[in-house]
């Protein structure tokens, strides 16, 4: 048989009569990316899945009770989530309390006897909490009656006890993040019943989240595209940081981002925003948001996930960011204020006058290069998801056509024989050119070929087997902004 052609299967030394046909699927082959969603959070000691250990969820609210204990940060963050993209494959790996770190706790002090009946509407972290108040009721049997209630929905993030008139609040975990838990009143505009009055001091003392080395460790080669973060610790954050390098570097090639929130005013919600500067993390700042930052980061997450894999390169705005509740309208930034949070690494969102909150504008945390200069290369999440793709298309491509093809290599242009299994500069080049063209034809990821042809440089080594190449891609731009300038004639 003729051994230019690149045969896998026909043998050598075949001389019987016929026509064998040998059938491959190297120019067929068509990688195909299953994108997957990694959700990070608290157990409670109820749940049946141990710390540190990968699950898969398709079921966000039995699954995540079941496995993660009813009421736990992770199985509301599943919740939420599910509820938003119940088709993007999750995942979710959960974390202990740290043995050495607080509760959070807060107070609902009751003063007045009520003289009317009516209902107290307590909202805990965005769920509300209905509790009867009848005529004559003293206040210690009204912070009773709180504590009755708020027990008995065993979904909430606290459990309450009462003394004196007062209703005590207790996060049922350890950690910084309890103390953003919101307590407040009459959110939907609710009338507190006549004669009682309300004093609510919110929920503090919580120190100490739990060291996140357990649920980085469970991730180990699997490829996460995307990460639902629930701390703002600078500890854990760094650690994050750090392993979300490891993932974008050459070597791994499975890069991820990771969504988290910040709950804070404009000032602190800035300071936190201005320390950090990673290419690999958005936060979205909540404001004083009815709602936990943990959950607002599974809603923003799992509402930008599915428009990111269908199309990297296409922006976020408007997108709805379902089940979130916007603060109440004081307490709303203005068009000024949200601004200069995004030249402080802050993602921000709008709220429309139907109450919903929608994705403004995806940035990542990313402000300053190495040198300390500011920095826009990396200021949307659109560019590292495109350049994730662009590089994950290109590494699949060239995978199964040469490496699966088992190529030779060459540093010259020979005449070799027709279908020869060889690479030389101009099969790379080609191949290169061809991909790029589907980059801006087929998916709309990039532009200018021409210019992008003229970047690439490709050097061979036939004695190392290596082919090494640079290449720019010209990433599309989103359309965010325009201006016009009208000056008219009379």
């Amino acid at each position: 048989m003729p051994q230019t052609i690149p045969f896998n299967e026909m043998p050598a030394n075949w001389r019987l009569p016929g026509v064998h046909i040998e059938i491959s699927n190297l120019l067929a082959a068509q990688a195909e990316q299953q994108f997957k969603v990694l959700v990070i959070g608290q157990r409670l000691a109820t749940g049946t899945v141990a710390e540190g250990l990968l699950h898969r969820i398709t079921d966000g609210v039995n699954q995540g009770e079941e496995n993660y204990g009813r009421g736990s940060m992770l199985a509301e963050m599943l919740k939420a989530g599910k509820a938003v993209d119940e088709f993007t494959e999750m995942w979710a790996v959960s974390l202990d309390e740290a043995a050495a770190g607080a509760v959070a706790t807060g107070t609902i002090n009751i003063t007045g006897a009520a003289t009317k009946s009516g209902t107290l509407a307590i909202y805990i972290g965005g769920t509300r909490v209905r509790v009867a108040v009848t005529a004559g009721d003293a206040v210690a049997t009204v912070a009773a009656a709180i504590a009755t209630a708020v027990n008995a929905d065993t979904s909430l993030p606290v459990t309450a006890a009462s003394a004196l008139g007062v209703a005590t609040l207790t996060c049922r975990w350890k950690g910084e993040t309890g103390n953003d838990i919101d307590v407040r009143l009459n959110f939907y505009g609710e009338k507190t019943p006549e004669g009682i009055a309300v004093a609510i001091a919110a929920m503090s003392g919580g120190t100490a989240n739990p060291d996140i080395t357990p649920a980085l460790a469970a991730m180990g080669n699997e490829w996460f595209n995307w990460i639902i973060f629930p701390y703002a610790d600078a500890a854990n954050l760094a650690l994050l940081e750090a392993e979300l390098g490891d993932r974008w570097g050459p070597v791994k090639q499975m890069g991820a981002r990771a969504f988290m929130a910040f709950r804070g005013n404009h000032a602190a919600t800035g300071t936190f925003g201005s320390g950090r500067n990673y290419p690999h993390v958005t936060c979205l700042g909540t404001n004083i948001a009815p709602q936990s930052p943990y959950i607002i980061a599974a809603i923003d997450a799992m509402t930008a996930a599915n428009p990111l894999a269908l199309d990297p390169a296409r922006p976020l705005h408007t997108l709805e960011l379902e089940g979130m509740m916007a603060p109440a309208i004081e307490d709303r930034w203005t068009d000024s204020e949200r601004n200069l949070l995004l030249y402080d690494g802050i993602a921000t969102y709008t709220v429309g006058a139907d109450g919903r909150c929608r994705i403004e504008r995806q940035i990542t945390t990313y402000q300053t290069n190495a040198a300390g200069l500011g920095d826009i290369s990396y200021l949307d999440i659109n560019r590292p998801e495109t350049l994730e793709r662009v590089r994950f298309e290109q590494r699949a491509h060239i995978a199964s056509l040469f490496i699966q093809g088992r190529y030779k290599l060459s540093s010259t242009e020979e005449n070799f024989g027709a279908g020869a299994p060889i690479i030389t500069e101009s099969v790379i080049r080609a191949e290169l050119f061809g991909l790029y063209k589907g980059f801006i034809e087929e998916r709309a990821w990039c532009e200018d070929l021409e210019g992008y042809m003229a970047t690439v440089v490709i050097v061979i080594d036939t004695a190392l087997g290596t082919i090494t190449w640079k290449d720019e891609p010209r990433l599309i731009g989103q359309a965010r902004a325009f201006a016009g300038l009208a000056q008219f004639r009379i």
